[in-house]
């Protein structure tokens, strides 16, 4: 009488676990009859899905990593064409459009806090050559100014020509 007690309460447990769900979310006890058809285009879907979103994943860690570089490349070169090692500058990424690759970074041109000297910013693009890239113009920007075209002064360069008033 104990064991079939046992047996009861374990079924009952086994039962009561899944007794919450409705009927057709309730694990089965044997397969359904057909051709798992239905199974084989689930898996399918899901393969497919998963690959998708694997491809996403690396496709945007690639992307990140390549403007990780990229940015640290615009840093060094700025740090080698003014002959100042600093070490806060700013990079600008839409001044010329996020998606060209083309990055403009400002610094101060003597010691100081970031913006409260007179700072040259560069027009950077090109592939990385040796840790930098190319210098194609810049400006430069009073103290505490923001960099707006009404702001910046002294533009040289080919390619700062219109990016300066006057």
């Amino acid at each position: 009488m104990s064991d079939d007690r046992a047996q009861r309460a374990a079924a009952g447990a086994d039962a009561g676990l899944f007794d919450r769900l409705p009927q057709r979310l309730r694990p089965l006890q044997a397969e359904l009859p057909g051709l798992g058809q239905l199974r084989l285009v689930e898996t399918t879907l899901l393969v497919i899905l998963g690959l998708i979103l694997a491809s996403a994943t690396i496709y945007d860690l690639s992307r990140q990593t390549r403007i990780n570089g990229r940015l640290g490349a615009d840093l060094t070169t700025w740090r080698r064409y003014t002959g100042h090692d600093y070490v806060n500058l700013s990079v600008d990424q839409l001044t010329l459009g996020i998606s060209s690759e083309r990055d403009v970074v400002c610094g101060n041109t003597s010691p100081g806090a970031p913006a409260q000297r007179t700072q040259v910013c560069l027009e950077i693009w090109g592939p990385i050559r040796h840790g930098i890239r190319e210098v194609h113009g810049g400006w430069y920007l009073p103290p505490h100014a923001v960099d707006l075209p009404s702001s910046r002064y002294g533009c040289f360069g080919p390619a700062a020509k219109g990016r300066c008033p006057g």
